[in-house]
């Protein structure tokens, strides 16, 4: 039975202090994005093509619509924007730096809040981390920022004959087993002195990706970084050196490089409710 006041399971609601907060939380990463060049963007709730950002076709909210072409409610908002941006508002804008202030919805019936940029035909990620990094040392918090290049373990599958399952199910116990010396360093590494040492071991096929991992890293100025070279990410569009922003068991931000259309980009979704929790006690959240 359902009562009047209920609401669906995994549905938003805010009021008093809670939406005041995520009001001033908006508007000051909004300012940020706004001084650095990007401008707004808000995109349909519904979407035809949310199958090709989401690996997961079950998280998708799915229906018909009255020409029978499956439509979906949006899960992901960085395939839409880019295409919206270069397909349909191409002829009236050149702009290339974009930002929103919108919700994804998943299976069966999660709202989350995001705020998002896409930095259209650019593929410097050191640039889009530099902005994360900026982002959150205006909000006076300084989680780890997790950088990885989904492209190693993909090599590493390559070069050791095993299943890329084993990376994205997180399985190192099974990695430790195959007793290779220079995937154990590998698995090891955390920051950029562990990763300078790894490099000089691993196989040729390998080393260039970690070189490029490398550089990236040292070109973020932020003082909590973590390298992960073997984290395999759950979003399927990112196609090189990408990351995430994390304090204890949240995930703040994902970011990264993909290409839509054969035009190479960067973009990054912070997640709104996340960031609440652990900012609800911070004096410019009661402001």
């Amino acid at each position: 039975m359902i009562f009047e006041h209920e609401i669906p399971k995994g549905s938003r609601l805010y009021f008093g202090s809670k939406a005041k907060a995520k009001r001033v939380l908006e508007n000051k990463v909004c300012d940020i994005l706004d001084s650095r060049g990007f401008e707004e963007i808000l995109t349909p709730n519904f979407s035809y093509s949310q199958h090709q950002a989401i690996a997961n076709e079950r998280q998708l909210i799915k229906f018909s619509d009255e020409q029978n072409e499956q439509v979906s409610l949006r899960a992901d908002s960085t395939l839409d924007v880019v295409r919206i941006i270069t397909k349909r508002l191409g002829r009236t804008t050149t702009h290339k730096k974009w930002f929103y202030v919108q919700p994804i919805f998943t299976y069966p019936s999660k709202e989350e809040y995001q705020i998002g940029c896409e930095w259209i035909d650019h593929d410097n990620i050191a640039d889009i981390m530099n902005l994360t990094a900026d982002i959150l040392k205006a909000l006076k918090i300084n989680p780890i920022l997790q950088i990885s290049n989904i492209n190693i373990p993909n090599l590493v599958c390559s070069e050791l004959n095993i299943d890329i399952n084993i990376f994205k199910n997180g399985e190192i116990a099974t990695l430790f087993k195959l007793n290779c010396d220079w995937l154990n360093k590998l698995i090891k590494v955390k920051d950029i002195k562990t990763l300078e040492e790894v490099i000089s071991i691993v196989p040729n096929s390998v080393k260039n990706e970690l070189e490029k991992l490398l550089q990236k890293a040292k070109e973020v100025d932020y003082s909590n970084i973590i390298i992960a070279p073997l984290y395999y990410g759950s979003l399927r569009y990112y196609n090189g050196i990408y990351y995430r922003v994390i304090n204890n068991n949240l995930t703040l931000c994902n970011g990264g490089v993909y290409s839509s259309d054969g035009i190479s980009s960067l973009g990054f979704a912070l997640y709104t409710d996340n960031l609440l929790k652990i900012l609800e006690d911070w004096e410019w959240a009661q402001m």
